[in-house]
């Protein structure tokens, strides 16, 4: 799952990694949202993602694995559609943007309440201004277990590193025979 706030990267993450052309349900913004999405600090957005956006990546090293890659929209009026799309996660990547923090909240809640491994990811926007992990977990009260990593969503390399941590952080989660600790 890349799961996240309005705004925050997650369709071009799995464009970024994905080796499939990906399916994206992106429309575009319309007059007829004022007032029930809010552009602050991402004026600039033109298009939106309306149900999820699908993708996939395949790792050969160490082990082989395909990752499925699920993209939730963002605005909260789609927040329903989140429960069929974590069913059966390995785990999650929030995909923070430290211009809106507080829009990674949903996210973070729906994965705890899933009970499945999650991975916050702050996205470098170029006009945002750094924040130490000290200040980024203070905000979202992050558990000390939960890892936080920066990544630039449009770079591959840096969007393909995240899943990999994921994926780690999801087995240490988990005992030899895949049951949860």
């Amino acid at each position: 799952m890349i799961a996240g706030g309005f705004g925050a990267g997650k369709t071009t993450l799995v464009g970024a990694v994905s080796e499939i052309a990906p399916l994206r349900t992106e429309e575009t913004i319309t007059v007829a949202s004022t007032g029930t999405d809010s552009l602050t600090g991402v004026e600039e957005k033109t298009t939106t993602t309306v149900a999820m956006d699908f993708g996939r990546i395949t790792f050969t090293d160490p082990l082989p694995l395909v990752l499925y890659l699920f993209g939730t929209p963002g605005q909260d009026r789609f927040h329903h559609l989140w429960a069929h799309l974590f069913e059966g996660a390995v785990g999650t990547v929030v995909l923070a943007d430290t211009r809106r923090l507080e829009t990674c909240f949903a996210a973070l809640t729906r994965a705890e309440a899933a009970g499945i491994p999650v991975l916050v990811a702050v996205n470098t926007f170029d006009d945002t201004r750094p924040y130490t992990s000290t200040q980024i977990r203070t905000a979202l009260d992050l558990p000390a277990h939960t890892p936080l990593l920066t990544c630039d969503a449009r770079d591959r390399r840096s969007a393909a590193t995240v899943l990999v941590r994921l994926v780690q952080h999801a087995r240490t989660l988990t005992t030899p025979q895949g049951s949860p600790r």
